[in-house]
């Protein structure tokens, strides 16, 4: 092989673009690389798209096994691009578009049936799939409806058709009348219905706002459920072992009993001796303290015993002054 100094430095820069280029493109596309890429893409028609966007998840029995890539309208209905890793999606395969939280979040759920598995050039029909009922942007076309009727010419033309029946029979009369009242009512409050869908517009959207939050929140509380969960084993394992110890106790104190009945019989009995005894003890345990000291007293002057004698010379016999006063005392009290 040439070294390569001695190559084409133009094809060598050229083949080398094309392979960061490659790579690049592979970093970037990695999710729709056949191995290590984001699984099989499907496709599945809806009715409508009920708020699903791409990047929502996609589960099979709560378990997140792809993300939606991509929300399209195809003729009269809605093509939903999916993708699938580590599931597997069988010919009568049916999904449907369900609520994540109250925020509005939405996630497709697949139900795996069939016999074999999906083609994925075929998408699935809408006989297979359902979108749910969106109350919140019911709520909001009811709002955005409701602020555009003019109440009052509502009433007036009500009002106005109740006179032009005027001469109808009773029953007819008594319904227009009833037809004008509720018009009536819903003017006198026509203020306080635009103040209630306002205000349940600003409600839902501070909930959409901290809809993160709401999310972090239900995070947490899978975390606590789990260490929960943990704690409950390990109770579960003290409080098993706890019964397994009482037992052994229990069994324990039955072999024993023969043996630690007398015994405690006997401990009785020296209790009561000792108690019997109680003074004689604490005078025997006064008079041990100072015999013991004077005997200390006796013996710390090395291998002989401090003694004293007392009578064995006469007091004719000693100088003056250096015998006891009186009886046999110590010189030296």
């Amino acid at each position: 092989m040439k070294p390569l100094s001695e190559r084409n430095p133009i094809a060598i820069a050229v083949v080398g673009l094309l392979l960061l280029a490659l790579i690049a493109f592979a970093t970037f596309d990695s999710a729709n690389l056949p191995i290590i890429g984001g699984g099989t893409g499907y496709t599945a028609y809806f009715a409508e798209a009920a708020g699903l966007q791409p990047g929502n998840e996609v589960r099979v029995a709560g378990v997140i096994v792809g993300r939606v890539t991509g929300v399209s309208l195809a003729g009269d209905k809605v093509a939903v691009a999916f993708r699938v890793k580590g599931a597997w999606v069988g010919n009568q395969t049916k999904a449907a578009i369900k609520i994540k939280t109250l925020l509005g979040d939405k996630f497709l759920a697949l139900d795996p049936l069939g016999t074999r598995p999906q083609d994925p050039s075929q998408p699935i029909p809408l006989a297979r799939t359902t979108s749910p009922y969106d109350v919140t942007q019911a709520f909001n076309g009811l709002g955005q409806e409701v602020s555009q009727i003019n109440t009052v010419r509502l009433g007036q033309s009500l009002q106005t058709l109740s006179a032009a029946f005027s001469a109808t029979p009773p029953y007819a009369r008594s319904a227009l009348r009833g037809l004008g009242s509720v018009s009536r009512a819903i003017a006198s409050r026509d203020a306080q219905l635009a103040g209630l869908l306002r205000g349940a517009r600003n409600v839902t959207g501070a909930l959409a706002g901290e809809n993160e939050n709401f999310a972090k929140l239900l995070s947490d509380g899978n975390l606590l459920l789990a260490e929960l969960r943990q704690r409950q084993a390990a109770i579960h394992a003290l409080l098993t072992g706890t019964q397994a110890l009482a037992t052994q106790l229990s069994g324990l104190v039955t072999d024993n009993q023969a043996t630690i009945g007398p015994a405690l019989a006997e401990l009785n009995q020296v209790t009561t001796v000792l108690a019997d005894n109680q003074a004689n003890l604490t005078k025997a345990l006064a008079l041990a303290g100072p015999y013991y000291r004077l005997l200390g007293n006796a013996l710390g002057n090395g291998r002989w015993f401090d003694v004293y004698l007392c009578g064995v010379i006469p007091k004719s016999y000693l100088p003056p002054g250096t015998g006891p006063k009186s009886g046999c005392e110590p010189p030296k009290p």
